[in-house]
């Protein structure tokens, strides 16, 4: 090989195994900006409800579910999980839906211990 000549690391026709590298695929910034615009403004959302509302269950789950869409954008956006295929996206949320319900079940029935009059 010739090292005098220019070498396209990129040319995905006559490439050289050992140089050839292949081109990144940007998914561009657009959705990023747009991710970042939307959680701003839920987390201002908290911010204000947290002041608005008055202390209790209400206020408890209107944090929990803010919260979760902030995580569930973060990890498809910014973690890419949204352009990956079917099949992933439900080993990973699938699972994580299941440990939810188990927390709350459990909750439930610590609360029943409670309840009863040794």
């Amino acid at each position: 090989m010739d090292h005098n000549k220019h070498i396209d690391i990129h040319d995905e026709e006559n490439y050289d195994p050992t140089v050839w590298v292949p081109k990144a695929h940007s998914h561009g910034t657009k959705a990023l900006w747009k991710t970042f615009w939307l959680l701003f403004f839920v987390t201002i959302l908290d911010i204000i409800l947290y002041f608005q509302m008055t202390p209790g269950m209400g206020r408890n789950i209107t944090f929990i579910l803010l919260g979760l869409v902030k995580a569930g954008f973060i990890v498809f956006i910014f973690m890419h999980m949204s352009y990956e295929q079917k099949t992933l996206k439900l080993t990973i949320i699938l699972p994580m839906i299941f440990v939810l319900y188990l927390i709350a079940y459990l909750l439930k029935e610590a609360s029943f211990w409670n309840s009863l009059n040794w």
